[in-house]
């Protein structure tokens, strides 16, 4: 896409042709590949995490039917992935779904995409930071009867996350690649010997839905979300990705197929193997040890732990680098100083962006902490708040895609209903959300949303005022 500068000093865009390169922002262009460019969105998903982390959750609201609610949430990734997709064949830059809306739909609905895809990023990045703070605690405990203490451990992980996501793109990519291949490994080994353990017949319980509750399938549906987003972070790679017009869309769909397939055969598993102790699943501190134990593959259990840990490190690392680069194009859109767009010429990485970004992680996972938050909290908390800011950018992207497309002279009734069918379904998925709420924590956390985009906006107006001024 290109730039212009309107008459009143406020930056906005147009739609390039799609066989236009990419603008390189300061960053190493064409430093990655195809499958660099997939652990980027596979390593923001943290596919190790929801088996110990979320499918329980899940399972606790959804009982034998936790595979099938994985299913749904796979089919709406699929809508969202499918109108990213479409995009990224259109574009390529670090804003990602930011450039996306913002080029396209009125500017208001740009600023909100932009601060809305920012807090995703950053407030799963702590989430996760939370949840490499929880396996740290379960795996101190089970080697040496001891908790370390939280503000340490999360220290720990978000500066060597941030100092790997300023030093080098294409060193981040290949680490979180083969960070996410063995953890991911070592769960698959298990659930195959859980398999092979109870028998190869299908469960007709879980395939019946037997006594499921289908009020619960929409909450439940809102939870295995969560496992899934991030999928479409290496859009923000747009810059450093060689052919992204091609690279890109694919790495966000084979994502979203190889994440969705993972959690079904996960939550398939794990449902058979704490057959008749359901219980157990719910109340483990680690269900994926334990059923490594009943399968009679106890070392297992301790190297899936180990990966979970280090997989949790990934994602923090994808978070802190697709965050960094949102905040780099929300500079160029004048929506935040210009030291965010500086690059380090030596590493070609966006220096000032990279530390925001790792300190922001830091300040959020510390503030809970100091509150008496666990790990397992954070992950919880600052996760349920990401989901928002993911709904409302999957949600504008979509809306935003027919309109694209029709400016290239490329409108088709198909994109136009998948389109709508998208807004819908983010739409339900949000209300099911807000019905959710549990408790008086959860309960603040639409408004705490709502009021962050409202400073967004206010934000913007006051720079937006300023820049005219300056332009007069």
């Amino acid at each position: 896409m290109t730039e212009q500068t309107s008459t009143r000093g406020v930056v906005y865009s147009e739609v390039s042709r799609p066989e236009s390169a990419p603008e390189s922002y300061g960053l190493h262009a064409g430093v990655l590949g195809p499958v660099e460019t997939l652990a980027q969105s596979v390593s923001a998903v943290a596919p190790s995490a929801s088996p110990s982390l979320t499918i329980p959750l899940v399972f606790a609201l959804a009982g034998n039917a936790t595979w099938f609610v994985y299913l749904l949430a796979t089919g709406a990734i699929f809508l969202v992935g499918f109108c990213v997709s479409r995009f990224a064949q259109l574009s390529a830059s670090p804003g990602s779904l930011y450039t996306y809306t913002a080029d396209t739909l009125p500017t208001i609905f740009g600023v909100i995409a932009a601060w809305a895809l920012l807090l995703a990023y950053l407030a799963t990045g702590a989430s996760v930071a939370g949840g490499a703070l929880y396996y740290t605690s379960v795996l101190a405990q089970q080697f040496f009867h001891w908790a370390p203490p939280a503000l340490p451990v999360l220290a720990l992980v978000c500066a060597v996350a941030g100092f790997i996501a300023y030093r080098n793109v294409k060193l981040s990519a290949e680490l979180m690649l083969w960070i996410e291949i063995a953890s991911v490994g070592l769960i698959v080994i298990v659930l195959a010997v859980v398999l092979v353990r109870f028998g190869w017949h299908f469960d007709m319980d879980q395939f019946q839905l037997k006594g499921v509750s289908f009020s619960a399938l929409g909450p439940a549906l809102v939870l295995s979300m969560f496992s899934f987003v991030g999928f479409e972070s290496a859009t923000t790679l747009g810059s450093e990705t060689r052919d992204p017009l091609r690279t890109i869309p694919r790495a966000v769909l084979q994502c979203a197929l190889l994440a969705g397939i993972f959690f079904m055969l996960c939550s398939y598993s794990v449902v058979l193997g704490f057959r008749g102790e359901s219980d157990k699943l719910s109340a483990s501190a680690s269900p994926l040890h334990l059923l490594a134990v009943r399968a009679g593959v106890s070392p297992l259990g301790v190297g899936v732990d180990v990966g979970a840990l280090i997989s949790m490190f990934a994602c923090v690392l994808a978070c802190i680098t697709a965050a960094a680069r949102v905040l780099m194009r929300m500079a160029r859109g004048k929506l935040l100083p210009a030291v965010f767009e500086r690059t380090n010429g030596q590493h070609g990485t966006p220096t000032a962006a990279v530390a925001w970004s790792t300190g922001l992680l830091f300040a959020a996972t510390a503030v809970l902490a100091l509150r008496g938050a666990t790990g397992s909290d954070i992950y919880d908390l600052l996760g349920s708040l990401s989901v928002f800011g993911f709904l409302t950018t999957y949600a504008l992207v979509a809306l935003a895609l027919p309109f694209a497309r029709r400016a290239l002279g490329r409108h088709s009734h198909v994109v136009a209903v998948v389109s709508v069918l998208t807004v819908a379904v983010m739409i339900l998925i949000a209300i099911f959300d807000l019905k959710s709420t549990a408790d008086a924590i959860h309960a603040r956390i639409p408004y705490l949303y709502l009021g962050y985009i409202a400073a967004g906006i206010a934000w913007y107006a006051a720079r937006r005022g300023k820049v005219v001024t300056i332009s007069a």
